[in-house]
């Protein structure tokens, strides 16, 4: 229970609707227990009329008696449906506050875990799949939504339900209450020993529900991949494997669940069995009436369905507590990127690079090594190497996705790690090395960076970018709806719109990271030419392979094995004959070939 005792602040927050809904439950019970003695006192009359009607055989008072003896029946048969149609009420009202405060703690607690999703650093989503992220916001949440919910109303219910019978049993006969009671607390140890199978067997489910899935995630992403090296079956089978063992997982659960409810309810008749047959003896002893014998029958049937909603209340609070053991995990996580300044920055765009140090936390690969340079406000810099040089590494690096091991990075010389890292983001356009558009219109997409979609602001980024003429032949223009990560379009519109995404964003910081490589020559031109107009006085990073795309950059910084090789203009660079220079020339060498 101590994982979920995480909820209790939810609780607290929601306490004036949930201590109506424990009333409720109390009344409810009450009217539940009183119909057992009216069905007692109707039991007795039943013996005591037979009896009167006897002693007047053959005489006329008979029919009066049998007329009495009738209507009596009808009266108490009324009260009882009168106390059902009561408890009913209250029960309705039980499950109107209580049901309904744990939808409201679940949309929080979703609200919740999705926030902090969204202050954790992108190495956390480096180390975790989607599909268990999405496991844990979903299925996860909904089962700690039953504990919050039917969970705790079950056990409320059963827990008054025990007390107020268990009371009216001692006040009649001690002896019998005793001896009718007697199975339960084996029924309490069977309970002990089950709950630690399921909570353990829960957990093992989760796991397994998690992997199955982030494989069906990762298998609707790369559709496209699996249909052109035809693995259709090869996934299938996979996917066999995975439904397999958390089959395997969910039926082992089962089984325990099986053997579960069986027992207990062998333990309620088994208190029938002992109530019949030690009331009888108490009856024959004349210490009670044989009205209170069907007074205990209907109370121990009227914990029967308690009793046996404990295995499910049982597996429902074990479940839950491993799932929210699994949401605590992640709740639990700091960002290691965090805002320590929250006051307004104007940033200008001077960025400079001081002996900076960089290793993958995730995987140890060192990218960076004792990298130092400066670009000054309004210059275009330009970074190019062979791939795993280093070079989305110092993108990622000037965004603050990461943290540099040693060194340090200044914008505007204030080192990034203390200036308002959301208004800084606000003002830099980054356009990463794998595109990603959402599963929205044309407009919207290239607006996601506007606090309002400008139908103006999204034509003049789209015509800057060079991909206007692209949206205007679809049928929709701007409205066309793209699916899923843009999978309607091409790399190259996919990219175009990207950097439409980014400069609409008027930002003081632009920074490519190799978003290019999908277009033609000529259409880079006209996308560069046209930066150079929006970018003008602001500071640009161009991360690109071909040297074509680089070559007017103010400075150009070669990358080879994590250090900077070179660094100059492009002249400088050429007369030097180093690497840049070999690039160049096998560049040119391959275009004249092609050509």
């Amino acid at each position: 229970m101590k994982e979920l005792a995480y909820l209790n602040k939810f609780f607290l927050k929601y306490k004036w609707q949930l201590l109506p809904g424990v009333v409720f439950v109390i009344i409810s019970n009450f009217f539940a227990v009183i119909p057992a003695q009216i069905i007692r006192i109707a039991f007795d009359l039943v013996n005591e009329n037979i009896a009167i009607y006897r002693l007047f055989n053959g005489f006329d008072k008979q029919d009066l008696i049998l007329d009495i003896f009738g209507s009596s029946l009808l009266l108490f048969g009324g009260l009882v449906i009168l106390l059902a149609i009561i408890r009913g009420l209250f029960l309705f009202f039980m499950r109107q506050t209580i049901i309904l405060t744990s939808r409201h703690i679940e949309f929080d607690l979703k609200n919740e875990i999705y926030q902090h999703y969204q202050k954790l650093s992108l190495a956390f989503y480096r180390r975790n799949n989607t599909g268990d992220l999405m496991n844990r916001v979903t299925e996860d949440v909904s089962r700690v939504r039953m504990y919050v919910g039917p969970a705790i109303m079950y056990t409320i219910n059963t827990a008054v339900l025990f007390i107020l019978i268990i009371i009216a049993m001692v006040n009649v006969n001690l002896k019998l209450a005793i001896y009718s009671l007697l199975p339960l607390p084996l029924l309490a140890i069977t309970i002990y020993y089950v709950n630690s199978i399921i909570n353990h067997k829960s957990e093992k489910i989760q796991r397994r529900l998690s992997t199955l899935s982030s494989f069906v995630q990762e298998t609707f992403s790369g559709i496209r991949v699996i249909k052109s090296y035809v693995k259709e079956e090869t996934l299938k089978k996979g996917f066999e494997v995975e439904s397999e063992d958390y089959k395997t997982e969910s039926l082992a659960l089962v089984k325990v669940q099986a053997f579960f409810y069986p027992i207990m309810l062998l333990m309620v008749g088994l208190s029938t069995i002992i109530t019949i047959y030690i009331g009888g003896l108490q009856v024959m002893d004349g210490k009670i009436s044989a009205g209170n014998i069907a007074e205990f029958i209907v109370y121990v049937n009227q914990l029967t369905f308690p009793v046996t909603s404990l295995g499910w209340v049982t597996s429902l609070i074990q479940r839950a507590a491993a799932s929210q053991k699994r949401i605590n995990e992640f709740l639990k996580t700091e960002p290691e990127i965090t805002n320590p300044n929250p006051n307004p920055i104007d940033i200008k765009g001077a960025i400079k690079f001081k002996n900076v140090s960089f290793i993958y936390p995730d995987t140890g690969i060192k990218a960076i090594k004792n990298i130092s340079f400066e670009i000054n406000k309004g210059e275009l810099l330009a970074i190019i190497g062979r791939t795993g040089s280093g070079k989305s590494t110092i993108a990622n690096l000037i965004m603050r996705m990461y943290d540099v091991d040693k060194g340090e990075i200044s914008i505007d010389n204030q080192n990034i790690k203390h200036i308002n890292l959301e208004a800084y983001r606000s003002k830099t356009g980054f356009v990463p090395q794998e595109v990603f558009l959402f599963s929205d219109t044309i407009g919207r997409n290239i607006a996601f960076g506007l606090d309002e979609l400008d139908h103006l602001k999204v034509e003049e980024a789209a015509k800057n970018a060079a991909v206007y003429k692209n949206i205007m032949a679809f049928d929709k223009k701007f409205e066309t709806y793209i699916g899923e990560r843009g999978i309607t379009l091409s790399g190259g519109q996919k990219q175009r719109i990207s950097i439409a995404r980014a400069i609409i964003k008027e930002p003081e910081i632009l920074i490519f990271d190799d978003c290019l490589s999908a277009v033609d020559t000529k259409t880079e031109e006209e996308i560069l030419n046209n930066l150079g107009k929006v970018m003008k006085g602001k500071t640009s990073i161009i991360i690109a392979h071909r040297v074509s795309t680089i070559k007017n950059a103010d400075k150009i910084l070669v990358l080879d094995n994590g250090e900077i090789a070179e660094q100059g203009n492009h002249d400088e660079l050429m007369n030097k004959k180093g690497l840049y220079f070999d690039l160049y020339e096998k560049q040119l060498l391959e275009e004249q070939q092609l050509s």
